[in-house]
């Protein structure tokens, strides 16, 4: 175990602790001018760019995760199959996720071009005018959701794939003899024997969005009027344009908190809901 260890500690635990110890300073990329206690922490709460970073995460969040989860177990459902269409289908859901970051947003960037994007050219034959997606600042943070969603679609339908062929099918066979409906072979079989899985992809959605950065970075910018700028780009501007890596670091820490106080709000929840506790 020491390798795995060493690796760990060194890339995962140091930069923890080295960041929080960092959001006390007053500090640049030429190195510390001085201890400052809390004073990042108090400038964060009275910025109003940073509240607003804060409010697009949460709603960036609420807009892919349970879409995400809800599709992918619908995908999952409908190719639980041993069929070679069935496979075929699953290589293509999945193939999206190995994509990278630039290659995908730059590909909907296209899509969603006002002027000559793929979303205007099947409008334009029913008289609807070019909408501006990228250019709206109603429309510009769901625009991101659905190239996020079509990008991570692939390892919450992965892993629903596995739960539910994990699932005895002597429950199946035993639903089919009682004439049971599949609503409620669904319901009373399938739904409760995946729970777990279903929370352990809520809580995985949880992390990796709220850590959204490239998308925004290079669809929107954080714009329009900063309608679209997650936490992450908001750490990645203080810290890399401004120079300000004490203030970015106390911004880490509180998106580090975030995501703790997120996932682990839903994992006591499920836990509630599990018969016996």
């Amino acid at each position: 175990m020491a390798p795995f260890l060493a690796v760990y500690v060194t890339l995962l635990v140091y930069p923890l602790v080295a960041g929080i110890g960092l959001s006390f300073y007053k500090a640049d990329l030429f190195g510390s001018e001085g201890f400052v206690g809390l004073r990042n922490y108090a400038r964060l709460a009275g910025d109003a760019s940073f509240h607003g970073t804060v409010g697009n995460t949460f709603y960036f969040v609420l807009l892919t995760v349970p879409a995400l989860a809800l599709i992918g177990l619908g995908l999952a459902l409908v190719l639980n199959r041993q069929t070679r269409s069935a496979a075929v289908l699953r290589g293509i859901f999945f193939a999206s996720t190995v994509l990278s970051v630039t290659i995908v947003t730059l590909v909907w960037r296209m899509v969603f071009l006002p002027d000559s994007g793929l979303i205007t050219a099947l409008l334009a034959p029913f008289g609807i005018p070019p909408i501006p997606f990228l250019d709206s600042e109603a429309l510009a943070l769901p625009a991101i959701a659905v190239t996020t969603i079509w990008w991570c679609i692939g390892l919450p339908m992965m892993l629903f794939l596995a739960a539910l062929q994990q699932v005895p099918r002597e429950l199946y066979e035993a639903a089919k003899l009682d004439r049971a409906s599949r609503w409620r072979t669904l319901v009373s079989i399938t739904l409760p024997s995946i729970s777990r899985t279903f929370i352990l992809v809520l809580i995985i959605e949880v992390i990796l969005q709220f850590q959204v950065f490239g998308q925004a970075q290079i669809m929107t910018l954080g714009g329009p009027n900063n309608a679209s700028r997650p936490i992450v780009l908001f750490i990645y501007e203080a810290g890399f344009r401004r120079w300000d890596l004490g203030y970015a670091a106390a911004a880490s820490q509180v998106l580090f908190a975030l995501i703790l106080t997120a996932a682990a709000a839903q994992y006591a929840v499920s836990r509630r809901r599990e018969p016996g506790r």
